[in-house]
């Protein structure tokens, strides 16, 4: 049995890493890096399964929803490869199980890859080239496109092989131990990352007015006594200024207008801030569970947000 056994040489392993630079080269906005990442596979299914249909099955399984950093996707394909592998030499792995392995993963790197490498790496190397670029160094732009890439390369490699390696021995217990609490840990750091970014990207705010008050002398910047005062020429207009900048450092942003406004957004802002972007994020998750496509979640959006602005609520 062990003669027979398929494995993925370091060759079939170099060849997905090599096409998985191209992981969002068609990207969409239904499975957002599906096709990249089924794409990189390839390579890896042909090997492991010689049957055509085996091949088929194997590459629809791959077309399921998938997004995350590009270059912490590595890991994930690396533990991809080793249960594919084991599911082509008879271990009992389920389409659910690769596909929750690989849904549990990518949420919590994708929120590890943008602050390391857009935030961290990418400013401290493009500092560096542009120190060196501003001096009249051609070594600058070369040594931030060498150095990036270089980098990037080598931590996708290795971080493919770290997740192949330990995606062998989380098969080794599919019966809900180690490959459970994997899964089960990674989705909710993955919850608590996307609740995180709900705040950050989701933003409604609601247009109607729900009262009108005028407010009483002194609550406000008087400008028309200001402008009497800047009317005097030379020092008349330093005062006027140190006035209007004194008033508004102890009135603040209320002191500016006579009326003071209060929408509908500011009172739900006082009680919950951000609770319509909560609720329009897990109506979203509600449709998607129903199986609601993702393009007629977008459309709706887009119809709902036009006609809520023309109707003056957004």
């Amino acid at each position: 049995m062990a003669e027979n056994k398929i494995t993925l040489s370091k060759s079939d392993r170099l060849k997905v890493w090599f096409r998985h630079q191209y992981l969002q080269g068609s990207w969409n906005y239904e499975r957002m890096q599906n096709g990249g990442w089924c794409f990189s596979m390839v390579p890896a299914i042909k090997k492991l399964y010689p049957n055509k249909d085996d091949q088929i099955a194997a590459l629809k399984r791959h077309m399921e929803f998938y997004n995350t950093h590009p270059y912490v996707s590595s890991p994930v394909i690396g533990v991809t490869l080793a249960l594919e592998e084991d599911r082509a030499n008879g271990t009992p792995v389920e389409d659910a199980a690769i596909q929750g392995v690989k849904v549990g993963m990518m949420g919590p790197l994708a929120g590890v890859g943008d602050p390391v490498f857009w935030f961290t790496l990418r400013p401290i190397l493009g500092a560096l080239g542009a120190s060196l670029a501003m001096s009249g160094n051609i070594m600058g732009p070369l040594l931030f496109f060498v150095a990036w890439n270089v980098i990037r390369l080598a931590f996708e490699w290795y971080t493919q092989e770290f997740g192949y390696q330990l995606g062998t021995s989380i098969t080794k217990d599919l019966s809900g131990g180690l490959m459970g609490k994997i899964t089960e840990g990674a989705s909710i750091l993955g919850m608590f990352v996307i609740g995180s970014l709900v705040e950050r990207w989701v933003s409604i705010s609601f247009a109607p007015t729900v009262s009108t008050v005028t407010q009483s002398e002194g609550a406000y910047i008087d400008w028309n006594a200001i402008a009497d005062t800047a009317s005097n020429g030379g020092q008349g207009v330093a005062d006027a200024i140190h006035s209007a900048l004194s008033q508004y450092s102890s009135l603040g942003a209320t002191g500016l207008e006579v009326d003071k406004v209060t929408t509908l957004q500011a009172n739900l802002d006082s009680l919950i801030p951000g609770l319509a972007a909560v609720g329009v994020t897990l109506l979203c998750c509600w449709l998607l569970k129903k199986k609601v496509s993702p393009i007629a979640i977008i459309i709706g959006m887009f119809i709902v947000g036009i006609a809520g602005h023309y109707i003056g609520l957004l």
